[in-house]
């Protein structure tokens, strides 16, 4: 469905108003409760019968040692700028990872951010690197542009430089690319990674349109997005690992770290490695080898063509 499809101005203003920072905290807030039960925080249970699973807002508030009436207008998004030491509080008591804990001031107390700068330029220094990368390695945005990659991170995912600008974008090929979703064995997990990726993003830069446009679009052509962006995950891209599934090597599983410079903190280089010794190692060894010769071919295919 492109943008020019008709109804779509108004998909993605629905996308937008369902984006709303007030919103998205309470949800967010919501969800988490859920998460937790009353002897989790060592509480003793409140009466009556619960309408809902997890932690009351009552019981939330005791063991964030607020007023009930002040965490409600924390939930419903009606205090202007809450302290940190109150947002921490209350990302103690739901017991909130780092990543969450992040989220969740972005949310509670917003910050003025621009949108990262559209700009597609990779720095010299950047690219050379990534050119004597012997492992897989790409340079991506943080809602997942792809700017830059070497020969191996192309034949292990996708050919991108065979795709339009527009397309080499990660969420959008793991969600609407069936070719790119068959070579990650955990798809879910995968999928689950990148929409939580985006989750972090939305709060740190709500005025982004090109993230809203992107969320919009996979909320609308893929169920599957829609229902992992209706849960609220979130996480940053640091460090982890995926089993892929190639069509010439075979399954074999990669770890992944993603470095970011403080004067471009908007992109991250990222590089998949084998453990040393491991039968993955041999298979990228063997993919890194049949990289090579296909480039090779193409390369005498080019110079006879001319």
């Amino acid at each position: 469905m492109g943008l020019s499809t008709p109804g779509w101005g108004h998909a993605i203003t629905g996308i937008l108003e369902a984006m709303d920072r007030r919103s998205e905290l309470g949800d967010f807030l919501r969800s988490r409760r859920a998460r937790r039960q009353p002897e989790d925080l060592g509480l003793t249970p409140l009466g009556g019968r619960r309408r809902v699973p997890g932690l009351r807002r009552e019981e939330l508030a005791q063991a964030a040692a607020l007023s009930v009436d002040y965490y409600v207008r924390l939930e419903q998004g009606r205090l202007r700028n809450p302290s940190a030491e109150i947002v921490d509080a209350v990302a103690s008591a739901l017991g909130l990872d780092t990543a969450e804990r992040r989220y969740l001031h972005n949310l509670a107390r917003p910050q003025r951010r621009s949108a990262p700068a559209g700009s597609s330029a990779v720095r010299t220094t950047l690219q050379t690197l990534l050119d004597n990368t012997t492992v897989p390695a790409a340079i991506y945005t943080k809602r997942g542009d792809v700017l830059a990659w070497n020969p191996l991170a192309a034949a292990l995912i996708v050919d991108f430089g065979e795709l339009p600008p527009e397309e080499r974008n990660m969420p959008r090929l793991v969600f609407l690319d069936e070719e790119v979703a068959s070579r990650f064995v955990e798809w879910e997990c995968k999928a689950r990674d990148l929409v939580s990726q985006l989750r972090m993003e939305s709060s740190r830069t709500p005025n982004d349109e090109s993230l809203a446009t992107l969320i919009g679009e996979l909320t609308m052509r893929s169920p599957d997005f829609a229902r992992l962006w209706a849960t609220h995950p979130v996480r940053e891209k640091i460090r982890g690992g995926h089993r892929y599934r190639h069509p010439i090597v075979g399954e074999f599983y990669l770890r992944y770290e993603a470095f970011s410079t403080p004067d471009a903190p908007d992109v991250s280089f990222v590089a998949q490695v084998a453990d040393p010794g491991s039968p993955d190692e041999e298979a990228l060894r063997l993919l890194a080898s049949w990289t090579a010769q296909a480039g090779s071919v193409d390369r005498m295919n080019a110079q006879l063509s001319r």
